[in-house]
């Protein structure tokens, strides 16, 4: 199962979409600050994931979601 997943900062408006096997050990990765890129806007909250059986379903999704039209959807929808 792959989980594509949205967090959101608890300090600040800042988001980050990523993708994992194993989703309570990734945000744990995030809020110890082992991930550069979101490391300086800790502490992460779960804002939302979504559950995929297919591989290739995930990555597409996840790759929607960072772009313009994915990061409006996701604001908007999710």
């Amino acid at each position: 199962m792959k989980y594509v997943y949205i967090l959101q900062s608890e300090i600040d408006e800042h988001f980050y979409v990523g993708i994992t096997d194993n989703l309570p050990a990734r945000i744990g990765k995030h809020n110890a600050g082992e991930v550069p890129h979101t490391s300086k806007f800790r502490p992460w909250k779960l804002k939302t994931y979504v559950a995929f059986s297919d591989t290739r379903q995930a990555v597409a999704f996840e790759k929607y979601l960072k772009s313009a039209s994915g990061r409006a959807f996701a604001k908007k929808r999710l």
